[in-house]
Order: structure tokens, then C-alpha cells, then sequence
């Protein structure tokens, strides 16, 4: 029947992305891949406009071969602007908080850790200008928590002039 073969051709195509990953992950078996969890994600978040921010996170990205070796650890950006403070959670179990480095640079974080067979990595863009100098660093069971002071707004240059 019409409808049948329409029906089949439909779910072929919606199924295909389910099967190319299974043999994605077959060959990444054969080939020796690193082992460990295989795993990607988004997080999504409301921004500080109201609109959704969406982030990618994990070890595998779409398209590409697992790469157990860094793994991305899931950070969350929270902003309270009554007390002027970003914080930055970022999840890193199986290390311990001597193993843990932290980089801000310009508008960028990056959080490196590694112990043993456990290794992350991960830059994380800043959607606010923050005080680098304020930086404030918590490791406990696992939970990185990074805390920085929201920069005062530049005021603006220039100089009003008074018409006469």
C-alpha cells in the first residue's frame, strides 16, 4: 500500500540518525577507543535578557569519534544582580581540590583538573564583565565553585555640553 511504503520511508529516515550513532560507537570500540562514559548534553538556562541560553557539554560531540580522555564537565552560570555576583558550579568528581587549575583570562574561564584516569577540561565564555581580581574558588565533594564580583558599569565618557 501507498501509505505503507510512505510510512516506511518516513521512519527510516527519522531512525537513521539512532543507527549511525550505534555504529559510531562500534567503531570506536573496534578501533581502541579510550573507554569510560560517552556522553553529550545541552544545558539551557534563561539569560540575564530573558531570552534561552543553550550549552553543549560532554566527551563526544555530534559527527566525531568519543574522546574519553578530557571529558567536559557541566558548568551553570548563576548571576545575582542584588548582590553583584556571578557564580560559576562546575561538576568534576574522582578529583581532589589540589588537582584542580583555574585560568581567567580576558572573558574566558578555564578549568582544568586531572587525577589519574579522571581528567576535564573546559573554557567557559563570561556573558558579564566580571572583577578578575575578585575571583573566588570552592572545591567540595566533586562541585567547583567559582565566585566573582559583577564589574561596575562604565560610566559614560564624554562631557555634556549646556546649550545657551
Amino acid at each position: 500500500m501507498i501509505i505503507d511504503d510512505e510510512f516506511d520511508r518516513l521512519f527510516k529516515r527519522m531512525s537513521g540518525s539512532f543507527f549511525n550513532l550505534d555504529e559510531l560507537l562500534e567503531e570506536a570500540r573496534q578501533t581502541g577507543g579510550q573507554g569510560g562514559p560517552v556522553y553529550y548534553g545541552y544545558a539551557m538556562t534563561v539569560g540575564p535578557d530573558g531570552k534561552p541560553v543553550v550549552r553543549e557539554y560532554g566527551n563526544m560531540k555530534p559527527g566525531l569519534l568519543p574522546n574519553a580522555e578530557r571529558r567536559e564537565p557541566l558548568v551553570d552560570a548563576i548571576v545575582d544582580e542584588k548582590d553583584g555576583i556571578l557564580k560559576l558550579v562546575a561538576e568534576m568528581p574522582g578529583v581532589e581540590k589540589d588537582d584542580v587549575k583555574v585560568v581567567v583570562e580576558g572573558a574566558t574561564v578555564s578549568i582544568d583538573a586531572e587525577r589519574g584516569s579522571k581528567k576535564y577540561h573546559v573554557q567557559v565564555p563570561l556573558e558579564h564583565k566580571v572583577d578578575q581580581d575578585s575571583a573566588k574558588a570552592n572545591y567540595r565533594n566533586g562541585i567547583l565553585e567559582l565566585a566573582f564580583k559583577l564589574a561596575k558599569p562604565d560610566k559614560p565618557k564624554g562631557k555634556t555640553v549646556e546649550v545657551q
